[in-house]
């Protein structure tokens, strides 16, 4: 299972959740950013519907696959 991690972290006069290297808005106090991201994590678990999805990797290649409704990752928030 894929897992998934926001961390509360200060950015841009504020403070912003991360995930993978990847911000999200600032936010002016460290509670707000808090709840966008424990908002953002509860809507990871959420099943979707099976799709086709579409990608091109690093180098290049691209791929199709199906992706499971039900395939969802673990997700967590922390400071």
């Amino acid at each position: 299972m894929t897992k998934i991690t926001y961390e509360i972290v200060e950015h841009d006069g504020g403070w912003a959740y991360r995930s993978d290297g990847v911000y999200s808005e600032t936010f002016a106090a460290h509670d707000r950013a808090r709840a966008a991201a424990e908002r953002a994590a509860r809507e990871q678990i959420i099943p979707g519907e099976t799709t086709g999805i579409v990608y091109e990797d690093a180098d290049g290649r691209w791929h199709a696959e199906i992706s499971a409704g039900d395939d969802r990752p673990q997700a967590e928030v922390k400071d």
